[in-house]
């Protein structure tokens, strides 16, 4: 049967920002309200869903990707039939401009995000040699701590990011950023690189959905059974028409962050799966994004959100991490990443990294790599490069 869904209403009178509590600049995403603003039920989203097949439901394959798929001697049709569940590695489409994500309706249901699996944050041993020189010392641990809830309220930025790799529904996290050439009306997310591309020995990841605010009110796996579609997806689903991620990470990414690690970022340009307004218009927020690279003394703290999703958690719950970071390479000839101790696992890959500057919190990083012991996690600096992909994706796809 024929899967549908209605986009979700953005919440009238209510608008989310991330925000620093206290000169130690101890994160928190806060909510605030406009005079006169309750919750009701007006105030909540609209979404309704219906159980579908695995890869049932309509495929909208547009005339351009339906080209773009054939010049890989890919048939448009089979891809709608079922084809993209054939990972041809002679046909798996890598290069930068390859990507192809035509939007399959209904595909994302709640069951099937429930059973996505972690796409574990790529993992580096503890060998002292590395990056000797260069990293500081391993930070302490720092326990995740659970976001408050609903988180509409308290995270409405953050979210998750699903897709399907060779071995099946996979799951990351991302944050709504603010699209500084189209103000007020951004489409674009900010994700890890290997969330959307395998790197070095692989392509583009296919049926890359955005979904803010998943689990609004933090339900457990019973709980969710019966939970209201709109409590799990609050804001809908969003499509990925566009992904961007380094050239370092496309020719040197791998499964332990390999020569792209340090430039293991990506931006998503995404539309709702049917109809609506922007994503920052539908979520009422969207952070900056902070690209001169600080320094551990110049950042003070970090945080990072994001939905652990391999055990002792589940994926179902917003957790974060603030921390005072620190510097870690790979490779004294690879750029440094930022560090700080944190618990989170797999699934949290993806999820932004925040610091306070000039009195408001903006995104600085995100997950990328941590190792076996889930301890502590890396994310890349953005600087020059991580710019120039966000510009580049801003001003060619921005306005669409």
């Amino acid at each position: 049967m024929r899967s549908t869904r209605t986009p979700a209403a953005p919440r009238r009178g209510r608008r989310t920002v991330l925000a620093a509590t206290g000169l130690v600049a101890a994160l928190a995403l806060t909510a605030t309200a406009c005079a006169g603003s309750a919750d009701s039920a007006s105030d909540k989203p609209d979404a309704t869903t219906s159980q579908a097949a695995d890869g049932g439901g309509k495929v909208r394959i547009p005339a351009e990707l339906a080209g773009k798929l054939e010049e890989h001697g890919i048939d448009a049709d089979r891809w709608k039939d079922g084809g993209w569940k054939d990972w041809d590695k002679d046909k798996w489409l890598s290069d930068a401009k390859d990507f192809v994500n035509p939007v399959i309706e209904g595909l994302w249901k709640p069951d099937r995000m429930q059973s996505a699996k972690e796409a574990d944050k790529t993992v580096t041993t503890k060998d002292a040699s590395a990056g000797q020189g260069v990293s500081d010392p391993d930070p302490a641990p720092v326990r995740a701590q659970a976001e408050k809830t609903p988180y509409h309220r308290n995270a409405a930025p953050v979210g998750k990011v699903f897709f399907d790799s060779p071995d099946g529904p996979a799951v990351c996290s991302g944050t709504v950023v603010k699209d500084v050439n189209h103000p007020g009306k951004s489409n674009l997310v900010w994700t890890a690189g290997h969330c959307v591309h395998a790197g070095g020995d692989g392509g583009w990841y296919r049926n890359i959905t955005f979904v803010p605010a998943y689990n609004d009110y933090g339900k457990s796996e019973a709980e969710l059974t019966n939970a209201n579609p709109a409590e799990i997806a609050p804001y809908g689903n969003w499509w990925a028409d566009w992904a961007s991620t380094s050239n370092q990470w496309i020719k040197g990414g791998s499964e332990t962050g390999g020569e792209g690690a340090a430039y293991d970022y990506a931006v998503l340009h995404v539309k709702p799966e049917r109809g609506g307004k922007s994503l920052e218009e539908t979520v009422g927020a969207a952070l900056d994004v902070d690209f001169s690279a600080p320094s551990a003394a110049e950042a003070r703290k970090m945080g990072a959100w994001g939905y652990p999703a391999a055990p002792p958690y589940n994926g179902l719950k917003m957790f974060k991490c603030v921390d005072v970071p620190g510097r870690f390479s790979l490779s004294p000839s690879l750029p440094t990443m930022h560090r700080i101790g944190c618990t989170m696992t797999g699934g949290s890959s993806g999820g932004g990294w925040f610091r306070v500057r000039d009195g408001k919190s903006v995104l600085v990083s995100n997950t990328s790599i941590g190792p076996a012991d889930n301890s502590w996690l890396a994310g890349p600096q953005l600087g020059r490069d991580a710019e120039a992909l966000y510009q580049n994706m801003s001003k060619t796809y921005g306005g669409r």
